[in-house]
């Protein structure tokens, strides 16, 4: 009995759900994932540098603006199977700029094609600036000899 009334339906029940529909992707949404995936790599400070940098801190200072932005420092183009991407990060001193850029590089490609099906097509990464240890932030002691 299951069985034929699988044969009744037809074509419609074995044919592939993505042909039944259209999905776009926003570009807000691939901006947020390449963010993410570009923070998550060890080495990388923050996303996003000069004014981008600084109206995010003022952004997060003011009550109801929407806290720290995920997509700042991000720039998307996203297509209907392909997306490019520029990031503009800071990286900790000490580590390797180019081990750090290739890392991000790699994580945000694996993101994005692994979250939406997207190819990526570029990343592009302008390292801003340099985390230098604050004032207020704790420093390793140094002697001097």
């Amino acid at each position: 009995m299951g069985r034929a009334r699988r044969e009744e339906c037809g074509g419609a029940a074995r044919s592939d759900p993505g042909s039944r529909g259209h999905t776009t992707i926003a570009d807000g949404v691939v901006a947020k994932l390449a963010g993410m995936a570009a923070r998550d790599v060890p080495g990388v400070h923050s996303v996003g540098a000069g004014f981008a940098r600084g109206m995010g801190a003022m952004r997060e200072r003011m009550p109801g603006a929407g806290g720290k932005s995920v997509t700042s420092g991000v720039k998307v183009e996203v297509g209907e199977v392909q997306t490019a991407v520029d990031l503009e990060i800071v990286v900790e001193y000490g580590v390797s700029v180019i081990e750090v850029a290739g890392d991000v590089r790699e994580n945000v490609i694996a993101a994005i094609e692994r979250m939406t099906g997207l190819e990526v097509v570029e990343v592009n990464i302008a390292v801003g600036d340099v985390h230098l240890f604050d004032e207020e932030e704790e420093q390793p002691e140094r002697r001097l000899e």
